[in-house]
């Protein structure tokens, strides 16, 4: 009768199983890592489209309203034209505009005509923080103080990643751009 030594030392020789064994264990590892790759992935499209529509907002909201005419611009009107121009772009990359929300704590900025504290512009948008005019640095004019636009926004991204800490987890992705306002 063979003893319990020869039974082990046959076991250990054996290797039958060994490649589902080994599946078993690197076939979820990963799953989970293709999944990171398409969430971050798709958290850093977002980061994108909300950067771009930032970019977009204080662009439209630093043109003058009305280069022919003799009104005078005033900074609601510029703030519609920057949360027209971000409301459009986040549509158009599938975003709900409704969802994009200020960001938290709002950007401390001064106002580039007497050096106060600027806040965001009410009546521009419920959701996405306009102010103008701020404050702008440029190093290329000696440091000179030039009138500005920011457009600043946060919006949500919920991860779904199984078997993780962050699992169904909302992240706040912010975006914030400044800009030049442009002269007549």
């Amino acid at each position: 009768m063979p003893s319990l030594a020869h039974y082990l030392k046959k076991l250990a020789r054996e290797n039958r199983g060994a490649e589902i064994a080994e599946a078993a264990a690197v076939v979820p590892l990963m799953f989970t890592m293709l999944l990171g790759i398409f969430w971050f992935g798709q958290a850093f499209s977002i980061y994108g489209a909300i950067t771009r529509a930032a970019q977009d907002g204080a662009r439209a909201g630093a043109l003058p309203y009305c280069a022919t005419c003799n009104q005078t611009n005033t900074t609601s009107v510029y703030a519609a034209n920057a949360a027209a121009a971000v409301q459009n772009d986040l549509l158009t990359a599938k975003l709900n505009p409704s969802l994009a929300q200020y960001p938290t704590p709002p950007p401390s900025l001064l106002s580039c005509i007497d050096g106060t504290a600027v806040s965001c512009i009410s009546g521009a948008s419920a959701n996405i923080c306009v102010q103008a005019p701020i404050q702008l640095r440029t190093t290329a004019q000696g440091g000179a103080s030039l009138c500005g636009i920011s457009v600043s926004m946060r919006y949500p991204y919920r991860f779904w990643l199984p078997f993780t800490s962050i699992n169904k987890q909302t992240i706040w992705i912010g975006a914030s751009s400044h800009m030049r306002m442009e002269n007549r």
